[in-house]
């Protein structure tokens, strides 16, 4: 595939900030009607020089048919485009609901977890994904009073983004932290925000740029690499993880938020036995999700055939 021998990171990113408000009021103003308008020629075009990103939705869709049954029928390229599109109308999903412009009608919760926590003043470690429009967890944030949230990103645009989230809305309770390499200064920090009762969000499905040890485990019928840090992460903070995920359902999205593990685990002696567990145990949840919206996730490079850090070095 092309692409591989490349980390994800290094592949580029083609999302402009500018371009997404400039969306976001053609929204504002005129409906989702001229929204679409506006952007599915672009998306189009995007599809169609992006071999990289078409042949990476291409293989994830037609493994999920073979593997889960859905999309059920077989997909070719409208399927492919069809993912893209989803992308984009997620993509402004995303700003009404840092906004709070998003129907609040339209978000299905299923926070039952994540309130008892917050109303005894705990917080905790969220493993996600790239499913859907995470952000609506600022619904959820709303719906929940006292609930704060930091999510760890692994590029260098946190702060541009945390900027405009705060030009959307001032009031935000998430914030984008930038972390290459997740230190003991690091944990030490987020230990204490987790001890305010905050929560802090870390991908599952993203291997850091730098120092991003995987291990594999199943996902989709093939072995495929995954991040370590979120496991090495909660054993540090000895807390109770949790995953989420908000993904389509009907004309909008559906929160969940399940029990991970009361604690992360990693026994001296079998460590490595214990961090494979726990990522297998997060590919298959991950499953689950896109047997649900498998439109849903947007991991738009060569997954299964990624080069990680340490391959690289060797």
């Amino acid at each position: 595939m092309s692409g591989r021998g490349q980390h994800w990171a290094e592949i580029g990113e083609s999302t402009s900030v500018g371009g997404i408000l400039l969306l976001c009021a053609v929204h504002r103003w005129l409906g989702r009607w001229p929204f679409r308008v506006c952007v599915y020629p672009v998306v189009l075009v995007h599809w169609l020089l992006n071999g990289t990103a078409r042949r990476a939705s291409l293989q994830y869709l037609r493994r999920a048919h073979a593997h889960l049954g859905v999309p059920a029928e077989a997909p070719g390229m409208r399927h492919s485009l069809h993912h893209f599109a989803m992308f984009a109308e997620t993509l402004l999903d995303k700003i009404l609901a840092l906004g709070q412009r998003y129907p609040v009608d339209r978000v299905r919760m299923h926070r039952e977890g994540v309130l008892a926590r917050v109303r005894s003043g705990q917080g905790g470690l969220i493993v996600t994904g790239h499913l859907g429009c995470l952000e609506l967890c600022q619904v959820m944030a709303e719906q929940v009073p006292g609930l704060r949230l930091t999510a760890l990103v692994h590029t260098a645009h946190a702060e541009r983004f945390n900027r405009m989230m705060r030009r959307l809305d001032a009031t935000t309770r998430v914030e984008l932290l930038q972390v290459t390499d997740l230190g003991p200064a690091d944990a030490v920090k987020l230990a204490e925000r987790v001890a305010r009762g905050e929560f802090v969000a870390i991908a599952g499905d993203r291997v850091p740029l730098r120092g991003g040890r995987t291990v594999n485990a199943p996902f989709l019928g093939h072995p495929a690499p995954f991040p370590i840090g979120a496991y090495v992460l909660g054993a540090a903070l000895k807390c109770p993880v949790f995953t989420m995920a908000c993904t389509h359902e009907g004309d909008g999205y559906s929160v969940r938020m399940d029990a991970f593990a009361e604690r992360i685990e990693l026994p001296r002696g079998s460590r490595d036995a214990a961090l494979a567990g726990y990522a297998s145990q997060f590919a298959a949840w991950l499953e689950r999700q896109v047997r649900l919206s498998p439109y849903d996730w947007f991991n738009f490079y060569p997954f299964w055939d990624q080069v990680t850090h340490d391959a690289r070095n060797e």
